[in-house]
């Protein structure tokens, strides 16, 4: 059993940044996949970046060069560092981890959930 708890999110400008850091426990972080997606009011949770045990790195094509994502195994946390956020970023991220499932692009592909972080881009 695997929890995640995201942080980080809060209000801020278009065009700045932010850094969310998703903590999970367990002492088998370094062997999952770990990714992030979002979901804006009204609208399906969609993909936003993975990065595997391997330490491959998978982004959406829309935000790849704005978002990087990151992780820490020592520390058992995975990082979204966000920037030149736009109105269209405002939305719940969420952390998820992956045991062995194929797919870091879909929400199928993930075994546990964090309960997520609102962030806002105000413009």
């Amino acid at each position: 059993q695997v929890q995640l708890v995201e942080s980080g999110g809060g209000l801020v400008q278009a065009g700045g940044s932010l850094r969310l850091s998703c903590a999970a426990s367990g002492r088998t972080f370094s062997t999952y996949d770990m990714g992030w997606f979002r979901q804006a009011p009204g609208k399906e949770r969609e993909f936003v970046a993975a990065i595997t045990s391997s330490v491959r790195r998978t982004y959406a094509d829309s935000l790849r060069g704005r978002f990087t994502i990151s992780r820490d195994n020592a520390k058992n946390t995975v990082y979204l560092q966000m920037n030149s956020l736009k109105s269209e970023d405002t939305a719940v991220y969420y952390c998820a981890a992956s045991y062995g499932r194929t797919g870091v692009t879909v929400r199928d592909g993930y075994d546990y959930w964090g309960q997520g972080t609102q962030v806002t881009v105000s413009s």
